[in-house]
């Protein structure tokens, strides 16, 4: 997963900038790809920060307990969602 949110991250080529011209369409799909690209790239910082997070409460003892109200966290969430860092009610009120 780094290695694709690296992969994603790069800055572009020297000399590849999205031009967009006078006509519908000129550097639309470079644009759209971008936006796809920055898009991805930000899902995958959020799952590696959301594994870092579930990898610490493991570590400290505390994996499983609801960071909002201090609860269990039910065994199917976290089978679900193991790097879940809320419970269901808690992750509603968000």
């Amino acid at each position: 997963m780094v290695g694709e949110l690296e992969r994603l991250t790069e800055p572009p080529v020297e000399g590849a900038n999205v031009g967009f011209g006078k006509r519908i369409g000129d550097g639309t799909t470079e644009a759209v790809e971008r936006l796809a690209t920055t898009a991805t790239a930000r899902s995958i910082s959020l799952s590696i920060k959301d594994i870092d997070g579930a990898l610490a409460k493991i570590a400290a003892g505390t994996y499983g307990i609801c960071d909002g109200c201090g609860k269990p966290i039910g065994a199917a969430r976290l089978e679900a969602r193991p790097a879940t860092a809320l419970c269901v009610d808690c992750s509603g009120r968000t």
